[in-house]
């Protein structure tokens, strides 16, 4: 069975991070092995959380990894606490990659042009440092525009034209290199649709979704799992962003139809099945 090592913490009520990774990679037939890297009572978007910081004990957690000499097929990071977790997730990253070990970040900083309030600037240059480690990195629109030190003014102001997205995977191919080989932009909306923009140096590609109103915590969370589990089964990047696609656009839907609260997630249990019947 292959194995994803997942950096990211867990929150009891959210349904992201740890908490959606877990089944959702499961479910997918690849093992998820957490590297918790902070537990929270809920995720942040609540009025008030409480976290417990695990910083500190990843070093310890992942010597331990090292003696049962495992091997992962995939690492996947997520949510980072500060400045000096980022630097011992970098510093882990190198500890249990294999030769051909896919690295997958998701550069959590910020969305809608906002950074979000555990971010500051001098934790978002460590992310982009963690980047620079990845085969493929998952930002949103606002995040793109941070790592490629772009506008995010600028670019949404070229909504309404035709080449919007030809724009996007432009800026993003800046961020391309000898390790670095593919961009997802996730959570475009142009429309009335949402688009995840496949960038890769020779090629680019929108994958299109229906856009339903909502924005719900987690569906870049429970994205990158699903992108991270099928690449490491050997899936191509289109057929992965696809289903991603698919699944979170039954969670929402579903969600919107229940009336749930953004901060609570998007209801996708009941759709587990479509991974596992693949």
């Amino acid at each position: 069975m292959k194995k994803a090592a997942v950096f990211n913490d867990i929150s009891g009520f959210g349904k992201c991070s740890l908490t959606a990774a877990l089944p959702i990679i499961s479910a997918l037939g690849v093992q998820c092995c957490p590297i918790p890297t902070a537990v929270l009572s809920n995720q942040t978007g609540y009025p008030s959380y409480h976290c417990h910081d695990l910083t500190q004990q990843i070093g310890a957690y992942l010597a331990e990894w090292k003696k049962l000499g495992v091997q992962f097929d995939a690492i996947l990071t997520g949510f980072i606490t500060g400045e000096e977790q980022a630097k011992i997730i970098s510093e882990g990253i190198d500890e249990i990659k294999g030769e051909n070990t896919l690295v997958v970040v998701d550069p959590v900083m910020a969305d809608d042009g906002r950074l979000y309030k555990s971010y500051d600037v001098r934790l978002c240059r460590e992310v982009k440092r963690l980047t620079e480690k990845a085969n493929v990195i998952t930002p949103n629109l606002t995040e793109l525009c941070l790592l490629a030190q772009k506008s995010y003014k600028e670019l949404v102001s070229l909504t309404d034209s035709e080449d919007y997205l030809d724009h996007i995977a432009k800026t993003a191919r800046r961020l391309l290199s000898s390790v670095l080989k593919t961009v997802i932009v996730t959570g475009v909306k142009k429309d009335g649709c949402i688009y995840n923009i496949i960038v890769e140096r020779e090629d680019s590609a929108a994958i299109k979704s229906e856009y339903l109103e909502g924005s719900f915590s987690g569906t870049g969370d429970i994205f990158a799992c699903i992108v991270t589990a099928e690449l490491a089964k050997g899936m191509s990047v289109a057929y992965a962003v696809k289903k991603a696609s698919i699944f979170i656009e039954k969670g929402v839907r579903d969600a919107l139809n229940n009336g749930s609260d953004r901060n609570d997630g998007i209801d996708f249990e009941k759709h587990l099945g479509i991974l596992i019947n693949e």
